[in-house]
């Protein structure tokens, strides 16, 4: 899809449909394009309004063809709801709307009236992405696929807002690219080298941890997950450094748990929706795709992403209910539950974090169900070790348009993780499932601030919304980058 900046006068607008977004009740539709459109097709605008036909809420569409004066083909009204919470978000929102509704009617050129500045355009370019995004790689039929040609924006926009858009918006892409592909198209090694050929393209350093390295170094947690299957595992570490130091001695560690299938091993899931767990590697592609936006984008501190990469599967070496592991931190752990395996790798990765240097930590997983039982889809839950660095995280979340809700991390939970046997055990009882689980992260960092996100809930969508496509989302993504960008 091509992008574009349209500068001349609306009416010149040569589009298939020219979007103009429009608001509920009392919003003035006498200023801007909103007034033009009127102006131009005698009354139409608010003909759709005292009709009923259209009401401005966030998702409405109205289309009038071959629109008087314009020249564009059609003119369409975009509901954004109300305008006093008309932020970016709801403009990302509006964008993809627009999109997957007008590509699915044969549009191929979108022109979207933007008026508010930069940042509303930016958000306007990576919503027209990610709604253009679709998950049918795999199909054969290619009369069913309908790609847009041109988005353009019409206005007073820089190009540094189009291209900081495009920047994020492909990095998004890239992220739902990886989680949407299937066990057998991407096990560990496949993803290992999807990373290094990333890095390789975007000026990235890139090393991966084998085998034989992560015995050596003692990853008996990680190593321990992934005995049970014929595939290898990999711990993926990905470096950017800027090209002026930053502030001094900081370097921000992102961790993503990669677990490219997950059966739950000898303590086997339900088969009714396992195939979404080719999803549970959603972290470690999140944690990917910010470092290739990072990598253009230019934060002023470094950042190093780890990715620890395994499949979880009941093969006759597999780890037992019962088994005692080592690891990276001197720590044993009784497995009481091999479902319970994305904790252990990332035990691993985060130690080696703070071992590489790793100043201050976030880590992103798609960790339990229990945060998708309290929160459901809409928020991702969020625990810390370290206040103001929860408080970067909730801002750069708030900044980046998606959904973050602190949890609790109170030590009376610590309790459910002591073990008769080992120093920790992987589970606590089915009460506080995602505390506990944060909990055992906690273990092994340290007193390195650290900020975990368990993403359970938000990383795949199981409908399509008008905004975006069925199957995973790419949550995250922009929180991260906002992160190392407004350090």
């Amino acid at each position: 899809m091509e992008l574009r900046i349209l500068n001349g006068a609306l009416r010149e607008v040569d589009a298939g449909a020219l979007v103009v977004p429009a608001f509920e009740k009392d919003a003035p539709r006498d200023t801007g394009a909103l007034k033009l459109a009127g102006e131009l097709t005698s009354g139409w605008v608010e003909e759709v309004y005292s009709s009923g036909e259209f009401a401005g809420k966030t998702g409405e569409m109205a289309l009038l063809h071959r629109p008087a004066g314009f020249a564009a083909r059609r003119l369409v009204l975009a509901g954004g709801g109300k305008l006093g919470k008309f932020d970016a978000a709801e403009m990302r929102k509006l964008a993809g709307t627009v999109v997957r509704s007008l590509k699915g009617r044969s549009v191929r050129n979108i022109a979207l009236a933007v008026e508010r500045g930069d940042e509303f355009a930016a958000a306007a370019v990576e919503g027209a992405l990610l709604g253009e995004f679709e998950t049918d790689r795999y199909k054969t039929d290619e009369s069913e696929k309908k790609p847009l040609d041109v988005f353009a924006l019409a206005g007073e926009v820089s190009e540094a807002a189009l291209e900081r858009g495009r920047i994020v918006g492909e990095a998004q892409n890239f992220t739902r690219e990886l989680a949407n592909e299937p066990g057998n198209r991407l096990p560990p090694s496949a993803l290992a080298a999807r990373a290094r050929d990333m890095a390789a393209e975007a000026g990235l350093e890139c090393e991966i941890l084998d085998q034989d390295r992560m015995r050596q170094l003692g990853m008996g947690a990680l190593l321990g997950v992934a005995q049970g299957s014929m595939e290898p595992p990999f711990l993926i570490v990905v470096r950017y450094r800027p090209d002026r130091p930053g502030p001094e001695g900081v370097q921000l560690g992102l961790v993503g748990k990669g677990v490219t299938f997950d059966t739950g091993g000898v303590s086997i899931k339900p088969s009714d929706k396992m195939e979404e767990m080719r999803a549970d590697m959603a972290g470690g592609a999140a944690v990917l795709g910010a470092m290739r936006a990072l990598a253009a984008l230019k934060p002023a501190i470094p950042v190093t992403a780890l990715v620890p990469t395994v499949e979880n599967m009941p093969g006759g070496r597999a780890q037992r209910p019962g088994d005692i592991v080592r690891s990276l931190a001197g720590k044993t752990i009784e497995i009481l539950n091999t479902d319970a395996e994305g904790r252990l790798i990332l035990a691993d990765a985060l130690a080696y974090a703070v071992q590489l240097g790793c100043t201050h930590v976030v880590d992103v997983a798609t960790l339990t169900g229990a945060i998708a039982v309290a929160l459901g889809n809409v928020n991702a839950g969020v625990f810390s070790n370290h206040e103001a660095l929860l408080n970067r995280v909730l801002a750069a979340g708030r900044a980046g348009g998606e959904k973050l809700w602190p949890m609790p991390l109170d030590e009376e939970y610590r309790e459910q993780l002591k073990s008769a046997f080992a120093d920790i055990q992987n589970i606590g009882t089915r009460y506080g499932g995602a505390v506990t689980a944060a909990l055992f992260l906690k273990e092994f960092i340290g007193e390195t601030p650290w900020v975990h996100l368990d993403i359970a809930g938000t990383d795949w969508l199981a409908e399509a919304k008008p905004f975006l496509t069925k199957g995973p989302s790419g949550v995250s993504v922009r929180t991260l980058i906002r992160l190392a960008l407004d350090w």
